[in-house]
């Protein structure tokens, strides 16, 4: 009579999970839906949704997920699968790969970067610190 019906990914759109400024969570989080981080992540992330990283956000670790927006710390690896994109408060160290890469001027974007295209992976071997450096062999170009 009461028989739940099992819900698939269409009807948690538009949903949000929410971690909130002054909270510190240490370990894994596994979630179909999207996902806003305010407070501290110290360990795993993995999301059929999109992640946001807000300006207050840190996460320590390794993220995998389908779209991502980060404005806030985040150190470690992150396999974006569609479209990343890093706002001008973010400061990004690590490794990434990803479909689509947006990173908007005054970002610290300091890691290596993979462009995932076509389910296949081609490794672009370079590191920017978008402050205005070219980095190379810890170095930065004038």
């Amino acid at each position: 009579m009461f028989d739940k019906v099992k819900k698939n990914g269409t009807e948690l759109l538009g949903k949000t999970n929410r971690i909130v400024e002054g909270t510190s969570i240490v370990g894994d989080i596994v979630s179909k839906a999207d996902f806003r981080l305010d407070g501290e992540l110290i360990g795993n992330f993995t999301s059929q949704g999109k992640l946001v990283i807000g300006a207050s956000g840190i996460v320590k670790g390794e993220i995998i997920c389908n779209n991502a927006d980060i404005e806030g710390q985040f150190h470690g690896k992150i396999k974006v699968l569609e479209i990343l994109n890093i706002k001008a408060t973010a400061q990004i160290h690590g490794e990434v790969a990803v479909g689509k890469l947006s990173i908007e001027p005054g970002a610290d974007f300091t890691a290596t970067c993979t462009m995932l295209t076509n389910n296949k992976e081609a490794v672009v071997k370079e590191t920017k610190d978008l402050k205005g450096k070219d980095v190379k062999d810890g170095k930065g170009a004038e």
